[in-house]
């Protein structure tokens, strides 16, 4: 009786074993297919290179005014512009004044992150996604638009 006893447990055993390794290799195949999305590769290979137009300070669309170190700014326009050669550069124009912001930088691209070294100050990062390029910059987030 005991060695029939010993039999069947081996033998439940094995087959807990087995289902257990099919469920296994049926998760792994899953996951190995929800990781093989176009969607991703599409976006990393995307081409930033363009000029953007601002659309929005800190979810204000523009024309608009914001606060930026205590002081308030009304932004009336601004541009993005994304060059091959890794350069780039940011214009804003200010109401009330006959100036505007314009600075340059260089980038290194990343998938869809571009990070930016601004010449005589730091760096920013930013990302795009199809026509839409987002750059947080010093807590201002800048959406500009192809």
């Amino acid at each position: 009786m005991k060695q029939m006893q010993d039999e069947l447990d081996s033998s439940q055993r094995r087959a807990a074993r087995h289902f257990l390794q099919w469920c296994l290799l049926s998760l792994c195949l899953v996951m190995a297919c929800a990781g093989c999305k176009k969607e991703a590769k599409v976006a990393a290979e995307g081409n930033p290179v363009g000029t953007y137009r601002l659309v929005s300070v800190d979810g204000n669309r523009v024309p608009c005014t914001v606060q930026h170190e205590g002081h308030a700014m009304a932004v009336t326009s601004g541009s993005f512009i994304i060059n091959a050669d890794g350069s780039c550069s940011s214009k804003i124009v200010l109401a009330g004044r006959d100036s505007a912001i314009e600075v340059k930088a260089t980038y290194t691209r990343e998938g869809s992150k571009l990070t930016m070294q601004w010449q005589g100050a730091g760096t920013t990062t930013g990302t795009f996604e199809d026509n839409t390029f987002t750059m947080n910059n010093e807590g201002m987030v800048f959406v500009y638009r192809k």
